[in-house]
């Protein structure tokens, strides 16, 4: 461990994008503080650091960004224990697939609390740092965060909570020093899709007077997923974030990604993603 390396603390790190990047920026020269909730899962990360030849760089502590005690301590002790914090990267999330007539409201308030309100309390805690080093906030959010899609709507509204908070902080922030960028991935081929742990045949049957447009969805979003992006290749631009002299605010990590978000940003009276969507669920 060196502590005159530039410091970055990484959330949900125990796979897929977190993992990569978390070996990514230590191989960028990073020193790493790799968190998760459960460190008991972080034996798939320190081998991959290991086979990367950067395990001295990655250092795993537990951090439960829906538990500010917990997101305040791990900070704390990052500092005290470094000297420094240069980077945050916003990567904990969680996945929900439902319809609010039939799913009701609690799930939306789960999914705020992981993918908005966590992505909130970790910056919170790291901006004096931050402030201090002249360093930098990395968000990673979803074209989901920009595109609203079906049968994702806590998890759409989560994200796009999320990018609604940093594109309102980014000025801010940048006139003390601070950059601020958000990371959209479309499809990636992670543990992000099999650890929602979905019962598609009971969701079909809860689903009601949806289930013939949530099959659709699903028929759909499964075959998609059959060409997701890698986790390396969607973590690189967290990479890129974290080096760039000046990063962009907004970066998405891959040219069908960007397509995509792009539909929506040129949408001035929604009727292209309105059509897009109709698509999905086999309504067009």
């Amino acid at each position: 461990m060196n502590d005159d390396l530039r410091t970055v603390l990484i959330t949900g790190t125990s796979s897929g994008i977190g993992l990569a990047a978390a070996v990514a920026a230590a191989s960028a020269g990073f020193q790493v503080i790799a968190t998760m909730r459960d460190t008991a899962k972080a034996g798939p990360l320190l081998a991959a650091a290991e086979q990367a030849g950067v395990a001295e760089r990655v250092r795993v502590k537990t951090l439960d960004v829906t538990d500010p005690a917990s997101v305040s301590g791990c900070v704390a002790e990052v500092v005290a224990e470094h000297g420094r914090l240069d980077a945050l990267v916003n990567n904990a999330g969680a996945g929900v697939v439902g319809t609010v007539e039939q799913s009701g409201t609690e799930q939306f308030r789960r999914a705020m609390e992981v993918n908005f309100f966590g992505v909130v309390e970790t910056t919170r805690a790291a901006m004096p740092h931050l402030r201090a080093s002249g360093g930098r906030v990395v968000t990673v959010t979803s074209v989901g965060g920009v595109v609203g899609q079906p049968f994702n709507e806590a998890y759409c509204a989560a994200k796009f909570a999320a990018e609604g908070f940093l594109e309102s902080l980014a000025p801010v922030a940048a006139s003390v020093g601070v950059a601020v960028t958000v990371v959209e991935p479309g499809a990636v081929a992670s543990e992000f899709v099999t650890s929602q742990q979905l019962d598609i045949p009971a969701l079909l049957a809860e689903a009601g007077p949806y289930a013939p447009a949530m099959k659709a969805y699903i028929d759909r979003t499964m075959a998609s997923f059959g060409n997701a992006q890698s986790p390396g290749d969607a973590a690189a631009p967290i990479v890129a974030a974290l080096t760039a002299e000046q990063p962009p605010f907004r970066i998405q990590t891959s040219e069908w990604a960007a397509g995509f978000v792009g539909t929506k940003l040129a949408d001035r009276d929604g009727s292209a993603v309105q059509d897009l969507m109709a698509g999905w669920v086999g309504s067009a």
